[in-house]
């Protein structure tokens, strides 16, 4: 028997005022999805906007249906938006938000588990890391350097 420690790290910076230039104007863009997010079910909002290495900003998110909890995340509309329309673009960063009509959203909101691993194999197949940043409506964000830094042990296709 043989124990292993896994520990990841994040920067955490108080508000989008002490972003870079360029992630807050990806925040932004996440914002901007965020408010045009289908979610009459859950009434809860989340944006999405992924940046490419083309320079190129895909948007998503969260699509709700009657038949709730059948939906989609924000992340994911907007990774497969991303591979359908830019195939060959690498991902340089995601940045993510959440609101919600009935509660104050004031800590940051990362990925659901579902979403890592959707994410973790376009990290995987590009064999480049890309930084997350992620917020609830306000307040903090919290800024990782690798999407896999929020799966440790992640599944991929070498167990197939």
């Amino acid at each position: 028997m043989r124990k292993i420690e896994v520990s990841t790290s994040a920067t955490i910076y108080t508000d989008i005022s002490e972003l870079s230039e360029e992630d807050n104007m990806l925040m932004h863009k996440a914002i901007e999805a965020r408010k045009k997010a289908y979610a009459p079910y859950s009434k809860f909002n989340v944006g999405a906007a992924l940046l490419l290495d083309n320079g190129e900003i895909v948007l998503g998110n969260n699509q709700e249906s009657a038949a709730y909890p059948s939906g989609m995340c924000a992340e994911r509309v907007a990774i497969w938006k991303a591979g359908s329309t830019y195939p060959d673009m690498k991902i340089k960063k995601l940045a993510i938000t959440a609101s919600s009509t009935i509660t104050n959203v004031n800590k940051p909101i990362g990925p659901c588990g579902a979403c890592r691993q959707t994410l973790s194999e376009y990290e995987i197949n590009q064999k480049e890391p890309f930084k997350v940043l992620f917020m609830g409506e306000v307040g903090e964000v919290v800024v990782t350097e690798s999407l896999l830094s929020l799966l440790p042990f992640s599944f991929d296709s070498k167990y197939l």
